[in-house]
């Protein structure tokens, strides 16, 4: 369908309105078309960034309400009804706090440092597809733009820490770039299985080849299973999530490579860290839960892009709820774990879903992968708990 042909006000195509709108004037007034797309553009990706925005405000908002009831606790409550206006008094205090910056730190670099984790995650949202209709920025290589526009953030988590002039900073910088880079690999090395069935880097090819109803998914797949399953935790170790929030230490005195900083600054850290939150959960969604695909055939009548949402909602509450049940990780845990567990059964998914397509996707394909991936599953499972995981620590007490 054209553009010229899509109606304004349907609700598939309700997002697209504020860029239709925009340009449908401005071609009225007779502005050149160079004019219309760039504006055009720019009124799509304003209208992906406001919707993240509030996703952040109100997502801050449930977190803390969440862990408030897991907790047995009320939460905040005292900004508004029932804590409604808690994220615009915690956007209020974080402007006008003092903004501190040490006198031994580089201040070009300190004042660089949070805008530039903010900005990967932002380009990195225009690439993903919400609807059918509704795909930002559409590129052929969308799924490699991701991960490249992704690879900034360690750039900016060791700017924060070396600009700051402090060895803490800079210690807490190293710890994150380690445990970033480490499950950055299975998370690539999974994501290329889902290439290699799909043939395509443009994510929303990818969708389109999992449209037909959930069992067409690519977790409800032999390989997809172990690989969607990898991918996850993945996710929940790059968005800094408990168990795997080492890089901040928010319970710990300093706080990692963003100890120096304080006020606004300090509060673009963790808009960064939302709105990756939002990017990685939105490209799992993407790659092996349909993207906006409807789990049956039968439900084409919701807009696409509510589909969308919507697993990407029961996502990130998967990841408060884990940040509700499990405790952090020590580093050399960590570290063990994405080495000699992560990656081992990464690099197993690219032979099973390589067999899984050629061999036609069928029963047969069922009884040849399954094995294939469950047997090293369970092995590498009994080896890293029995003779990998730490000895068990005796405590000796002095006597009175």
């Amino acid at each position: 369908m054209s553009k010229d042909n899509i109606p304004l006000w349907s609700p598939e195509h309700l997002p697209l309105l504020p860029q239709r709108l925009v340009e449908m004037i401005l071609a009225n007034l007779g502005a050149p078309e160079w004019l219309v797309s760039i504006s055009g553009f720019m009124v799509a990706a304003s209208t992906v960034l406001a919707v993240f925005m509030t996703a952040f405000a109100l997502l801050s908002l449930i977190e803390r309400k969440t862990l408030a009831r897991a907790q047995n606790r009320i939460g905040p409550n005292r900004a508004g009804w029932f804590g409604i206006l808690q994220p615009v008094a915690d956007g209020i205090k974080m402007l006008t706090k003092e903004d501190i910056v040490p006198a031994r730190a580089v201040k070009l670099l300190h004042l660089l440092a949070p805008i530039l984790i903010v900005l990967p995650a932002i380009l990195a949202l225009g690439v993903i597809p919400y609807g059918r209709e509704w795909t930002p920025v559409p590129l052929e290589l969308g799924l490699l733009f991701f991960f490249a526009v992704g690879s900034m953030t360690e750039l900016s988590v060791f700017m924060a820490g070396w600009a700051s002039g402090s060895k803490f900073p800079m210690l807490g910088a190293m710890r994150a770039i380690s445990q970033m880079v480490s499950y950055e690999l299975p998370l690539i090395i999974t994501a290329l299985g889902v290439v290699m069935v799909s043939g395509t880097l443009s994510l929303p090819e990818i969708v389109q080849q999992q449209g037909g109803g959930f069992w067409h998914w690519n977790v409800c797949t032999p390989w997809g299973i172990v690989a969607g399953l990898l991918f996850y935790v993945c996710t929940i170790a790059e968005a800094n999530r408990c168990p795997f929030d080492l890089p901040e230490g928010e319970s710990e005195i300093v706080a990692g490579h963003m100890t120096e900083y304080s006020g606004f600054k300090y509060a673009l850290f963790f808009m960064g860290e939302y709105l990756g939150l939002f990017a990685i959960a939105g490209l799992f969604v993407t790659l092996f839960l349909g993207g906006w695909q409807a789990p049956l055939p039968g439900l084409g009548l919701v807009p696409t892009w509510l589909w969308f949402f919507g697993k990407l909602a029961l996502v990130i509450f998967s990841y408060l709820w884990i940040r509700a049940t499990f405790p952090r990780l020590r580093i050399d845990q960590l570290m063990r774990f994405a080495w000699l567990c992560m990656i081992p059964m990464a690099l197993l998914t690219l032979p099973a879903a390589a067999i899984w397509h050629y061999m036609g996707r069928g029963p047969l394909s069922w009884m040849v992968v399954l094995p294939l991936v469950l047997v090293p599953w369970v092995l590498v499972a009994v080896i890293f708990n029995k003779r990998l995981a730490p000895a068990t620590r005796t405590y000796r007490f002095a006597d009175g």
